[in-house]
């Protein structure tokens, strides 16, 4: 299970220096895409941009940001590739000529019928610069028939489906989309007289915005010189946040939608603890995403919680790929046991998930090469039968161990001495959403 994009834009209407501020929101949703990332800006005459390959603080410097400063309107994405390859061309914020002028456009989500539409504007002459459904979208809004870049927004959505949280920056007007579904999570924030758009609440919180409400399923706003405005171009669609942003992809401190991750994690070891019982000494998370989870086990379990895995937070994707001799070490390079916290022990580990299992099945094996007594491995979702099409890169469904083998099967791949996964209805409970 990968990351996938993060977006983020803000409107000011008092300050013309907003690169820093999209740079500082941009690293906040780092954990969402590690590939690329890229600013554009706007001052009503020209706009600028700047994209590369990696991190954040790869792609930027204190130079580049100043050169960026002037517009009192920006946008920024980070970028894990769902649909398109990890190139320079298919880095965002995209940017594209129109009638309407210069189009940035930042789009995290994933079309079903990118292909389909990529052969339409083929034949209308169309001429792609990279291999990503962002462009198509990107596409279709500049190639409008309508005479508002509001309009030609709407008809695009009308033509797509899929997922899409989108912030599309104009020369002179700052607009967020969110898909009939609201599959993926988009917010506005506000800060003084600036407005903010982003991914998640908590790159809100660094430069310091304060929430004003989430974008709704179906929803566009729009902000310029005359203020903030919204419509809502398809009411009548069911609400569908993604699930696993609760599981593993949003940072524990977001709120997506009123609910807090971190709470929701907590719930989700909680109710883990209630339906699969075990004795055990110690709970353990596998960091990140199954420490809140742990925790809330040991909490309702009794059992004490301790950190008996460290990760390595300097491993990340990496264009310089390690020798053959420390790539079979797996697991080893990303995470370490404490060995004095769990040899002797029996442990229960707490994880978000299984893809394919291989990764589980190194984590228990230093755990009991750390000298670990017992590994009861505890799964704070349920199985993950199918891919996913909606902007999670998911292996397909003959890769995905639980697709193929049952729970006692992955038990035995995984060599634990027990494995359980969280029901659906506990699932759906701790979210607290319908």
């Amino acid at each position: 299970m990968r990351e996938f994009c993060g977006v983020y834009g803000i409107y000011s209407f008092d300050n013309d220096h907003l690169a820093k501020m999209v740079y500082y929101g941009l690293y906040a949703l780092q954990h969402r895409g590690q590939e690329s990332a890229g600013i554009a800006v706007s001052d009503g005459k020209e706009m600028k941009s700047h994209r590369g390959m990696g991190l954040c603080t790869v792609v930027f410097n204190e130079e580049i940001l100043n050169k960026l400063n002037g517009g009192h309107i920006a946008c920024g994405h980070v970028r894990y590739s769902t649909t398109g390859s990890s190139t320079i061309e298919n880095a965002q914020p995209l940017i594209l000529d129109s009638k309407f002028g210069p189009i940035a456009l930042c789009h995290n989500g994933n079309l079903v019928n990118s292909g389909e539409l990529t052969m339409e504007l083929k034949e209308q002459g169309f001429s792609f610069k990279g291999t990503t459904d962002s462009e198509v979208m990107a596409a279709l809004i500049a190639r409008s028939d309508e005479d508002t870049i509001e309009k030609a927004i709407m008809a695009m959505c009308k033509k797509v489906q899929g997922a899409y949280a989108l912030v599309i920056m104009t020369m002179d007007k700052l607009i967020a989309v969110r898909d009939p579904n609201g599959i993926r999570p988009l917010c506005m924030g506000k800060l003084g007289s600036s407005y903010v758009f982003s991914s998640e609440t908590a790159a809100l919180d660094v430069i310091g915005a304060d929430l004003v409400r989430d974008i709704s399923n179906g929803e566009m706003t729009v902000i310029d010189q005359d203020g903030v405005r919204s419509v809502t171009y398809e009411p009548r669609a069911k609400k569908a946040l993604c699930a696993f942003e609760f599981i593993y992809l949003a940072r524990p401190d977001s709120k997506l939608d009123g609910r807090t991750v971190y709470e929701a994690r907590t719930l989700m070891g909680k109710y883990l603890a209630k339906e699969n019982k075990v004795d055990a000494d110690l709970v353990i998370g596998v960091p990140d995403s199954g420490i809140s989870a742990a925790i809330g086990y040991a909490q309702e379990s009794k059992i004490p919680f301790a950190d008996g895995l460290i990760k390595n937070r300097y491993i990340g994707r990496t264009f310089i790929q390690p020798s053959q001799a420390i790539r079979d070490m797996g697991v080893k390079l990303k995470l370490n046991p404490i060995r004095d916290v769990v040899r002797g022990k029996k442990l229960i580990v707490i994880d978000d998930s299984i893809v394919r299992g291989t990764t589980s099945r190194q984590i228990v094996k230093i755990l009991r090469d750390a000298g670990a007594r017992e590994v009861h491995m505890r799964i704070s979702s349920p199985p993950i039968l199918f891919p996913c099409f909606y902007g999670i890169d998911t292996p397909s469904k003959a890769e995905l161990i639980a697709g193929t083998k049952s729970v006692e099967a992955v038990r035995d791949f995984l060599e634990a001495d027990s494995l359980a996964y969280l029901s659906i209805r506990n699932l759906v409970d701790s979210i607290s959403l319908p």
